[in-house]
């Protein structure tokens, strides 16, 4: 007997209702997205820039 549980496919029905609702999320994802994608970036020129800055982090705790 086959395993029946498994699932191919994934919808979001709540995302589906109107055009505007659609378009609205998907930018505010894609600005939360590109905001976190900034803020990495930042993070890894402050520490590709900043030579104390290659210590462990653990040195903060002390």
């Amino acid at each position: 007997m086959p395993n029946s549980s498994s699932i191919s496919e994934f919808l979001l029905l709540a995302l589906a209702d109107t055009r505007q609702l659609q378009l609205l999320h998907f930018w505010l994802l894609l600005g939360i997205y590109l905001a976190a994608l900034l803020g990495n970036g930042l993070i890894s020129t402050a520490v590709a820039c900043d030579h104390r800055l290659h210590t462990p982090m653990y040195f903060f705790l002390l």
